[in-house]
């Protein structure tokens, strides 16, 4: 089994671009060191007042998550330089146990 961790933001065009600069050099290089990480994905939609952002990370085990996350695995972890780049965010996160897979992070 794997287990998707889908988390939620709001952010100017701007502060996205930060954003992904900071996915990609700060928090993809983290995450992949930890045990049971399988891969990450940021979602990014322009087409309205604000750009959306969703950052969807796929796990092996809960307990893989609570080593990123500490004890409350629906804890969103946003580092205080990104919510300040960010309009709105999520506090929480969603999890759901991927029951289909076809990609690089089944892998």
């Amino acid at each position: 089994m794997m287990i998707a961790r889908h988390w939620s933001a709001t952010a100017t065009a701007s502060g996205a671009d930060w954003y992904e600069t900071h996915f990609v050099g700060s928090v993809l290089p983290g995450l992949r060191a930890m045990v049971g990480f399988r891969g990450g994905y940021l979602l990014r939609n322009d087409n309205r007042e604000a750009t959306e952002i969703r950052v969807l990370t796929m796990w092996d085990t809960v307990e893989a998550i609570e080593g990123f996350a500490g004890p409350d695995a629906t804890a969103a972890i946003v580092a205080p330089e990104a919510q300040a780049a960010l309009l709105s965010f999520d506090p929480v996160v969603t999890h759901y146990d991927v029951v289909v897979a076809d990609g690089a992070a089944t892998s």
